[in-house]
Order: C-alpha cells, then structure tokens, then sequence
C-alpha cells in the first residue's frame, strides 16, 4: 500500500489540533540492537519504550516488535534471543530482524506500523500504512536512503531544523523527540561541576568540551558511552591525553545515575560538530533544570531558548564564557520550557494524528495514472 503525499498538503506539527477517533491497532518496531527499554546508553530505544508505554496508557491496542528480552505492557513479539549489540553496524541481524518482522506484522494485522529501525521500511506496502520516524542524519547514506522510501512511507522529521537541511523530501509530519518530564528530578541549586553526557565520538565532541570547561576554570564531569572499537580509538587519541585533575571520566553510566548527575550540574556542555536532529540529551537536562551550553548546529537553536535556557554558541571561542554565565539562567525556565516543549504526552499526541492521517490517506481511493507505452521513450 502506497501513501500519496500531495506536495501541496502542509506538514503536520504536533501542536496542531487531531486528537480523538477511538482506538488504534498499532505496531511500533524497534531497532534490534538493544533491549527496550535499554539498560544504559540507547536514546532511541528509550523514546520508543516511553511512546510504547503511553500509547498503551491512552488505551490504544500496541504490539512491541523487538529483540528480546524487553519489558512493556504492551503485546510484545520478539524477532531475536538477545540484542546483537556487539555486532552494530553489520547488516544481517537487522535483516533477519526485518525478515521476522514482517511475518510477525502479516499475523497482527495492525492499522498502522510505527517503524524506528533502518531496514523495516523496506517492508511498508504488506497491509497497513508505515509510519518511519527519521532518527538519523538527512545527509549521505542516511539521506539517499530516506529519500528512495518517502513515497511509500509517511516519513517524519523529528525537528524543523533536519526538515529544512532536506527541503526536498516529501516529509509526513514532524514531531519532536520527547522525555517523561516528571520522571526527571528537579533541583534548582546546583553544583560546581559542568557534564558532558554522551558517546565517544568526533560528533559529539567531548574534547572540547574538555577544552571550553579548562579555559572557563569549571570543572568537567565526563559520563560517555565508549564500546565500539570507533568509540575507543577516538577516547584513547583524543580524550585521554586531555583528562586532567579538573576533569572527571565516568564512562557510561546506568539511568539513575544519569538523571542525578543531570539535576546536580551547573550546565550540560554540548558542544555538537555536525547536524544533530533532535538531541535528546538537552531534553534531559532541561527537564532537570539544567542549561544547555552548545554550538548553533542542527536542532540545537530549537530546542535551546538563547539567553533563557542556556546559550546557544556560533563559535568555538565563545563557549568558556557562556559555560561562566550558565548560572545566571533560572533553572525554572528549563524545567518550563521542558515540559512545554518536550514532555511526552506532547509527543504521544502529536504521533496520534500523524497515525490517523496516514490511515486516512491510506482509506482514500487510489490515484489512477495513465500508464506509460512501453513502445516510446
């Protein structure tokens, strides 16, 4: 089954009006890397066990397709054992996850699949509209890819800035990434320690984090997922020789230690170096109370209010100053603008009308095109 998306139909924000319409068979699949929800790092997995949830809460009837074993109250099918973590990257346990997926979506017959994996879209036209959340960048691999399947996938952007980098893609809708705000502790006095809260890698930039903390005079606290044989490299070249006295290497921590680090931090450094789409960590820190200090890149000046919440930088240099000026900003705001903004029953409404408008368009008539003469050119 084929979506029509009319170039002339208008995104769909989640702040648009749509809710209502009664109960909703829906399938939501998951990457099959890790556990939902994970037990440490896995941002993507930990927004789908949330929406999961919630979904179920507002009484809709939801299957989990993931690997095993993954806790939900929803109806759970597992496609493997066990995540295959340890082989990421590699394309066949994300093709046999595809594989067994599809024999799982044929048995539910659901009015609408949710699809958060990379292969899954590949299968969307078995019997009821796919939904693909665009988690990944709209740029090379990525980009080309989304672009072959959003003619037959309501695909949705998960912030304005990653719609705007691919103006051309017919997008469905966009929906910002989102956090059980309450979950998150609030303090509104913090400690004299600035965090960096992430993976190890060029991107995400740690080091100079570590550089912008030493030249601002505040210390560091570095919390980083590093497994990958790319993680480590990079820790090990560009990380190591930089740790100091004033700089503090937990490696990965487990989601309660997380969140306490989060609401006790003077400030979340940022300090991104490529087109983040959404970031869910600056959600996190916000709900906490916490500004974000970060460099203008991908989603950052949307989700951040500058000046307000925390500082949004155009340069390298200008961090150190704005992570000194981080405790002027109300903590306050930041749990505001959170739950506003970034709290998931904003998100779980916001995909409730992206389902039913793709179940629509799939209930209207097809569209008859004229069919080409195989005999001209």
């Amino acid at each position: 089954m084929t979506m029509e998306t009319p170039p002339a139909d208008p995104v769909l924000h989640a702040s648009q009006d749509g809710e209502g319409g009664g109960r909703l068979r829906i399938a939501i699949v998951a990457p099959p890397w890790y556990s939902i929800p994970p037990s440490g790092y896995g941002g993507i997995e930990s927004l789908v066990s949330w929406l999961t949830e919630r979904l179920v809460q507002r009484g809709h009837d939801v299957t989990l397709i993931a690997a095993a074993p993954s806790r939900t109250s929803a109806t759970f099918r597992a496609t493997l054992a066990e995540p295959p973590s340890h082989r990421m990257g590699e394309a066949l346990p994300e093709i046999v996850h595809t594989a067994r997926t599809r024999t799982i979506l044929e048995e539910i017959g659901p009015d609408v699949v949710h699809d958060h994996s990379t292969a899954g879209p590949l299968l969307a036209g078995i019997g009821a509209p796919t939904i693909l959340t665009a988690h990944g960048p709209v740029r090379g691999d990525y980009g080309a890819y989304y672009r072959s399947v959003a003619h037959g996938v309501g695909l949705v952007a998960i912030s304005d800035a990653q719609r705007e980098l691919a103006p051309e893609i017919p997008w469905f809708g966009m929906v910002h990434n989102a956090i059980p705000v309450g979950d998150y502790t609030f303090r509104d006095t913090k400690e004299d320690f600035a965090l960096f809260l992430g993976r190890m890698s060029p991107e995400k930039a740690p080091h100079l984090a570590i550089e912008a903390c030493r030249e601002a005079g505040q210390p560091l606290v570095l919390a980083a997922k590093c497994r990958e044989p790319d993680e480590i490299e990079y820790f090990e070249a560009e990380v190591r020789p930089r740790l100091g006295p004033d700089t503090e290497w937990l490696g990965e921590v487990d989601d309660k230690t997380k969140k306490d680090l989060l609401s006790r931090a003077r400030c979340l450094a940022f300090p991104i170096q490529w087109d983040e789409p959404f970031g869910l960590v600056m959600a996190e820190a916000l709900a906490s109370g916490t500004p974000v200090v970060a460099c203008r890149r991908g989603s950052v000046p949307e989700v951040v209010g500058d000046g307000v919440t925390g500082f949004v930088c155009d340069e390298l240099d200008q961090l150190p100053d704005a992570i000194r000026r981080a405790s002027e900003l109300d903590p306050g705001a930041c749990r505001e603008r959170a739950s506003s903004m970034f709290d998931l029953d904003v998100m779980v409404s916001g995909y409730e009308r992206v389902y039913r408008k793709a179940i629509g368009q799939a209930d209207d008539p097809p569209v008859t095109r004229p069919r080409r003469d195989a005999t001209r050119s």
